[in-house]
């Protein structure tokens, strides 16, 4: 398991172009974006307990969260992920899903990850059966990513970050979706393995500015939930 070194800002659009302007100089756009960024759709699981939103709240140094992943509403790259965070380091390990297995285990049907090569789909299994885990949110947005070989570096930029129930389809357009971040705001992601070269610190903010420890899932719970409790009073 590689773990990679991840800084989160929350910043907003005039100062996204002043940097992304200046980043353009030193990184480049990641080959799979398409016209220089691409959509992301996460469905996140949680256990019985809501285990990685609680860890989150209270800041847990070790803990983890699962999902599954697609680009563009395509179903044709799924994956499966396990996104692993202790302290300021992150990890990823994924395995992917067909359509088909992924709409199994939208409708609870797991014993076919049992059969399959990853060691992920097998873990998943134990969390859906023994820990009842079981899909909580919708996270959709988009995503500017800028990549440099030296250090490993990515930093991303992910605008209109917005969450759905989780009872519609992996695929489907029309989610009811609500936003989350405050209007004119978004998130920026630095991301690298073994160091952050100068020419990329200076171009960066400093951590005093909205330096933060946000986090798409837990926004996007928090969000939902309220709005379905205030449906049920």
């Amino acid at each position: 398991m590689k773990f990679r070194h991840e800084l989160k800002y929350l910043i907003n659009y005039g100062d996204a172009e002043l940097i992304k302007q200046k980043l353009k100089t030193v990184l480049k756009t990641d080959k799979h974006a398409n016209n220089g960024s691409y959509h992301i759709r996460s469905l996140y699981f949680d256990d019985y307990w809501n285990t990685a939103y609680i860890d989150k709240i209270n800041g847990v140094d070790c803990r983890k969260k699962y999902r599954i992943r697609l680009y563009d509403l395509k179903d044709d790259f799924i994956r499966l992920e396990c996104k692993v965070k202790n302290e300021s380091y992150v990890s990823k390990i994924s395995a992917p899903l067909t359509r088909s297995e992924t709409d199994k285990i939208l409708n609870g049907e797991y014993d076919f990850l049992l059969n399959q090569n990853a060691e992920l789909c097998r873990q998943f299994y134990y969390e859906c059966t023994a820990k009842v885990m079981r899909p909580k949110v919708y996270v959709d947005y988009e995503r500017e990513p800028y990549v440099m070989e030296e250090g490993d570096v990515r930093i991303t930029f992910d605008s209109d970050v917005c969450g759905a129930y989780p009872g519609f389809g992996i695929t489907e357009k029309d989610m009811p979706f609500q936003y989350v971040l405050e209007p004119g705001k978004l998130i920026m992601e630095v991301k690298f393995t073994e160091f952050l070269p100068k020419l990329v610190q200076d171009i960066l903010p400093v951590r005093a500015a909205e330096f933060s420890a946000v986090s798409k899932y837990t926004l996007c719970c928090d969000k939902i939930n309220y709005l379905t409790a205030n449906e049920s009073e």
